[in-house]
């Protein structure tokens, strides 16, 4: 009896914040899905008209979708993999006991703390310009032509400045989740003259699998719905090489005072983005239940 009073005291108590949230999340949703069935244009006030699902119809068969679904699905798996594949070795690097451990770890995760804005202009103006640039000063040095990022290869340009952003925030929760792992483990591999690798593989590796399934779902949530860094770096271009889902809604929302088309945009990824994230809690349910 007193678990069940407990248990409603503490509904009752959470039910209010629960019911904000709700309300929070609800209310955009409705005035997006509102309207997107409207041809709801700035520039003509007053002549809003109910279309149905006519702007879902003109932007599935536009050409603009499928590039910029293709620029954003290569965008979040680039930035994943990068900042998974790099982070983990990172964490393991800074686990170790090494003199000047703790300003070693400031270093690498201060980028994290830098505004998006100032990062992306620092990268723009100061490190990838083909003129006056640090990598074109580097590449003179050598006598190389200096590559033009944002002309050349503007995506692989914006993939490598927002994993730079996004390693240090997956570097911090690997290495929290590393020394969490039991000490009893170790000297029991160490023990049983397990090699490095062995132990990695068959210790270290299943204690970070929940942490990187967290760590990439947050990080594709972040990468999918910034807007800031392809806008300030290459405003969608060349001819919509960079142009991802955001930065389309941006377009056709604001540019083109187009307000029924710009909510349209988010609905249509949003099936497929929800579709991602149901799989990746189903597994990491699944991995905590096993564990």
């Amino acid at each position: 009896m007193a678990t069940r009073q407990t248990q409603i005291l503490a509904r009752s108590l959470l039910t209010p914040a629960v019911g904000l949230l709700f309300i929070w999340m609800i209310v955009p949703l409705a005035l997006t899905l509102y309207f997107s069935t409207l041809h709801y244009s700035l520039l003509d006030p007053g002549s809003e008209a109910f279309v149905g699902l006519e702007n879902f119809r003109y932007f599935l068969t536009d050409p603009a979708f499928l590039a910029s679904l293709q620029n954003t699905l290569v965008l979040v798996g680039s930035v994943l993999a990068l900042t998974i594949l790099l982070g983990i070795p990172l964490a393991l690097l800074l686990d170790q006991p090494v003199i000047g451990r703790n300003i070693v770890r400031l270093m690498v995760i201060a980028p994290f703390f830098v505004m998006p804005t100032v990062s992306a202009l620092v990268w723009k103006n100061l490190l990838m310009h083909p003129v006056s640039g640090l990598f074109a000063w580097i590449a003179s040095l050598f006598g190389l032509t200096p590559i033009d990022w944002f002309n050349d290869a503007p995506l692989l340009a914006v993939i490598l400045i927002v994993a730079w952003q996004w390693l240090p925030f997956a570097t911090l929760i690997l290495l929290t989740a590393l020394q969490s792992l039991d000490e009893e483990q170790k000297e029991g591999a160490e023990m049983d003259s397990a090699s490095a690798v062995s132990a990695f593989i068959y210790i270290t590796l299943p204690h970070l699998a929940p942490v990187i399934l967290v760590t990439t779902m947050l990080s594709a949530i972040w990468t999918a719905n910034g807007v800031q860094y392809v806008y300030i770096l290459t405003n969608g271009g060349p001819a919509g090489a960079t142009e991802t889902f955001p930065m389309l809604a941006l377009t056709m929302g604001i540019r083109s005072y187009n307000l029924g088309m710009g909510a349209t945009v988010p609905l249509t990824f949003f099936p497929l983005f929800a579709v991602a994230i149901w799989f990746l809690s189903r597994r990491m349910l699944r991995d905590e239940a096993i564990r």
